[in-house]
């Protein structure tokens, strides 16, 4: 006898499949990062990731109220320095890069989540993410700068400060630190599993953050492994994370399963640069539909349990969004 189940009944036609679509991709969850350069009236095009730039201050702010009209409402910032130096001072100085990019959308966006990269790569002459010590980074040295870095960004206006450094310790450092200077209610975004991947590429000529020696094994997590994601997220969350983040995205699914069934707090993951130019260079030669297989990534990346994405390709997404809605 046929079976009594036909799966396919439910998918005759395009209203009756969104009506059983078990995962959705909300405009409210994405969350554009962008890059912020010294000078005024600067758009400069990175050539790693087609449609993504460094913007100076006034520009960046005309660009994310252009997106913040689109629906996306919240915004991870990086900076590019006008000067670096060994101990990266201009990450804490109240005038740094990122410090006026925040006050300055904070102005124009009073309701936008401004969420401030938390880390001393771009700001380092070496590139390292911490102080050098010996050719090493000093963990704990560099924890001090971590703090004062983010009393800064939230001085300035961040919503949520993200530390990406992997130093371990660094939440709690964080945490007291704005505790200690009134600010409770700034939240702390840790990216908290965050491998040593090869996909961070075109990101190193976005940041323009490259090391001057050596890599980053000694303090990002080696991409063989799954347990220690959850012990670095579980660690985070018991030093005070509000949230905490997988990256990079597509490669670790598994790892983005893993924490979302195990802690409570909202989980971010990063589509990172790595994922967004190959699938642009794909797409250039004609080899995929661009727009389907963004939507299918990220749909993939919602469904192995993230709350938030992070992705370039927010504002275009939320555009798509809207057209089906």
């Amino acid at each position: 006898m046929f079976p009594q189940e036909r799966p396919r009944r439910l998918r005759q036609s395009a209203n009756l499949r969104q009506l059983v679509r078990e995962t959705r991709i909300d405009v409210e969850r994405l969350i554009y990062p962008v890059f912020v350069r010294p000078g005024q009236h600067q758009q400069v095009a990175i050539s790693a990731m087609p449609g993504i730039f460094q913007w100076s201050v006034d520009t960046l702010v005309d660009h994310c109220r252009a997106v913040y009209e689109l629906g996306v409402h919240a915004f991870l910032l990086f900076g590019i320095p006008s000067r670096k130096d060994p101990v990266g001072s201009e990450a804490y100085d109240p005038a740094g890069i990122v410090q006026r990019a925040l006050a300055a959308l904070r102005e124009a966006l009073p309701d936008a989540v401004l969420i401030a990269d938390l880390c001393l790569c771009e700001y380092t002459d070496h590139g390292h993410c911490g102080i050098l010590r010996g050719g090493t980074v000093d963990n704990d040295a560099t924890l001090d700068v971590l703090a004062r870095t983010a009393v800064e960004q939230a001085r300035a206006g961040a919503t949520i400060v993200a530390p990406s450094d992997m130093m371990d310790g660094r939440v709690g450092a964080i945490r007291r630190a704005l505790d200690e200077s009134g600010f409770h209610d700034v939240a702390i975004m840790a990216y908290s599993a965050k491998y040593a991947s090869g996909f961070y590429g075109p990101f190193r000529e976005a940041a323009e953050n490259a090391p001057a020696f050596g890599d980053r094994q000694t303090y990002q997590m080696d991409p063989a492994n799954r347990r220690e994601a959850l012990k670095e997220v579980l660690l985070d969350v018991a030093e005070g994370a509000d949230i905490v983040m997988v990256k990079p995205a597509l490669p670790y699914l598994d790892v983005l399963s893993d924490v979302r069934q195990r802690v409570a707090v909202p989980v971010a993951a990063y589509q990172v640069s790595g994922e967004f130019s190959m699938i642009e260079a794909a797409a250039q030669r004609g080899w995929l539909d661009r727009e389907r297989v963004i939507l299918e990534t990220l749909t993939s990346i919602r469904r192995a349990g993230a709350d938030l994405l992070i992705t370039y390709w927010a504002p275009e997404v939320s555009r798509w969004i809207a057209r089906q809605e």
